[in-house]
């Protein structure tokens, strides 16, 4: 299975936060998966740790060295991924989001989240 991390999942894997629940350790350990994790992600982790690090403590530099060395996959944006943000119904209004949701659907690829309203938009949006 290919699967793309929202960004909170993503923090909580290469934290080894408690918060990240074991459904989605199980998948993130099945080697049969292909584990990515989107540009957009690092781009958000950038901007809120520039805005305010004593929350986002850890930065983009840290960020994608843990990325390479759990073995994720680099997933970039594409025009075709920001056109398809266009036509998803406005059910969430985080712009990070609506992106890694557009990637999902033309990758296609399942999103892990913990956000229950982001569900809505495609049977590939996987609550963990």
């Amino acid at each position: 299975m290919r699967i793309l991390l929202d960004t909170h999942i993503l923090l909580w894997a290469v934290t080894a936060d408690v918060a990240l629940g074991e459904k989605a350790k199980t998948l993130l350990l099945n080697a049969e998966n292909r584990i990515y994790v989107s540009a957009a992600s690092i781009w958000e982790v950038a901007i809120k740790h520039l805005k305010n690090p004593k929350v986002m403590t850890i930065g983009p530099d840290v960020l994608i060295n843990a990325c390479s060395d759990s073995g994720f996959n680099w997933l970039d944006v594409s025009v075709y991924h920001a056109r398809t943000t266009a036509q998803l119904p406005l059910l969430h209004s985080d712009p990070f989001d609506r992106l890694l949701i557009a990637q999902a659907i033309q990758e296609p690829m399942h999103l892990l989240t913990r956000d229950q309203q982001l569900t809505a938009y495609s049977e590939l949006v996987q609550l963990v």
